[in-house]
């Protein structure tokens, strides 16, 4: 965990230099790009770089390191956005509270990918007052050990609805799956996530965010089927060149949590905006 534990400082040490560099707000299209960066199913190409450390967890820490890419194609009045997650996860031992992973995790700990997972939001290209998508998800089992994924086929429906007022964004995504195929001899998937957001613009490209990830196993025992976080973050857009970037970095403290499941969660995103 020390190569980990570097990393993270690595990565603070370059969040808080930040500041320094010009910021895209000035010259990529300022209030609108932080906008789209800000609506998940927005018209902007981006690809985020997503790392968690879990902490507290009576197993060890582990490591997830989500790259997020979003495609949107235009279909005529409606937009189709293309949002996939492909998964490296590192764990020390079985942890729990996790939708990446089994519920709890078998064995003693496993490094690699994990079960990638694919959603595609159908949307109003212009849209009155709220924005919103629904479409399908579905998560295969790419995990390269049975530490790191279900071991299923799971599909099921997602939806999005956000307002975009003065002072930022807010709304929610929610998704449920089921698994329909796999390994016969691994536990069903039926999984939910509830994920609502809120973004507070400040000044010189700056904000701060909530976006708690809320998951359940409706599979588990009563009283371990919820991982609930509350926290928050800050955030800034830039550039570096002319590439335009956003990055954040958050903590959320679990204060509901199954048996197994890390005490607290630290996260940091780095996202390469590609406007048109």
């Amino acid at each position: 965990m020390k190569t980990r534990s570097l990393l993270l400082l690595g990565l603070i040490l370059a969040f808080c230099t930040i500041g320094s560099v010009t910021m895209a707000e000035d010259s990529a299209g300022g209030d609108d790009l932080r906008a789209a960066v800000q609506n998940p199913i927005g018209s902007l190409i981006s690809v985020p770089f997503k790392s968690t450390w879990d902490y507290g967890a009576p197993n060890g820490t582990a490591y997830f390191m989500n790259l997020q890419p979003v495609f949107p194609q235009k279909l005529n009045n409606w937009m189709l956005i293309h949002r996939a997650i492909f998964p490296y996860i590192s764990i020390d031992g079985p942890h729990a509270g996790r939708p990446e992973l089994p519920n709890p995790s078998p064995g003693e700990g496993a490094s690699g990918l994990g079960d990638i997972n694919y959603t595609v939001f159908l949307s109003p290209a212009v849209p009155k007052g709220a924005i919103w998508g629904i479409g399908p998800s579905i998560s295969g089992p790419s995990a390269t050990d049975t530490q790191l994924g279900s071991g299923k086929w799971s599909a099921g429906p997602s939806f999005v609805l956000l307002l975009q007022p003065k002072f930022g964004t807010v709304g929610f995504l929610t998704r449920q799956l089921w698994s329909f195929s796999g390994q016969s001899d691994r536990p069903d998937v039926s999984s939910f996530l509830f994920e609502p957001f809120i973004n507070f613009n400040l000044p010189n490209g700056w904000y701060l965010v909530s976006d708690m990830v809320m998951t359940a196993n409706w599979n588990a025992d009563s009283g371990n089927q919820w991982t609930v976080p509350v926290g928050v973050g800050v955030g800034k857009l830039f550039k570096i060149g002319n590439q335009a970037m956003n990055t954040r970095i958050e903590a959320y403290s679990n204060v509901e949590k199954p048996t197994g499941a890390p005490d607290w969660t630290l996260s940091w995103t780095l996202q390469f905006l590609f406007p048109k």
